[in-house]
């Protein structure tokens, strides 16, 4: 199984930070971990990085509901960068509102749509998709 450079999660809620956090270090697919408190955060800290030309994280973990700007401002403006590398991106929502699994799909870096809080078996299904 592939181990993962770098992941990220932006999420504002402590509890479900922990959980996430948590559940990432025991599946022990995941070497570093960025983590933002709000999209802009998250978005100023990794356009930084790629014009750095530094490594950016493989996969996102994605709040919709944050202060600042929420999930979708940050959807907004990341698929502005000009990327070449593989980042994915799984929104991590509590919201099951039909709305906005529809609109995530609309998003070509989106690659799914997850209910929290997220368990340990889904997150390993998650981690091993990465390529």
């Amino acid at each position: 199984m592939k181990k993962i450079n770098i992941a990220c999660i932006i999420e504002d809620e402590p509890m479900h930070l922990f959980i996430t956090k948590r559940l990432i270090d025991l599946t022990g697919m995941v070497e570093s971990l960025l983590i933002f408190s709000n999209g802009k955060e998250a978005y100023d800290k990794l356009k930084a990085i790629f014009l750095a030309h530094e490594k950016l994280p493989e996969i996102i973990l994605l709040d919709l509901n944050m202060p600042v700007w929420d999930g979708w401002e940050f959807l907004d403006e990341f698929t502005k960068i000009p990327i070449e590398t593989k980042v994915i991106i799984y929104i991590l929502s509590s919201s099951d509102n039909p709305y906005d699994i529809k609109k995530a799909a609309t998003y070509s870096i989106s690659k799914n749509y997850l209910i929290k809080p997220i368990t340990l078996d889904q997150l390993k299904v998650v981690l091993s998709e990465i390529e």
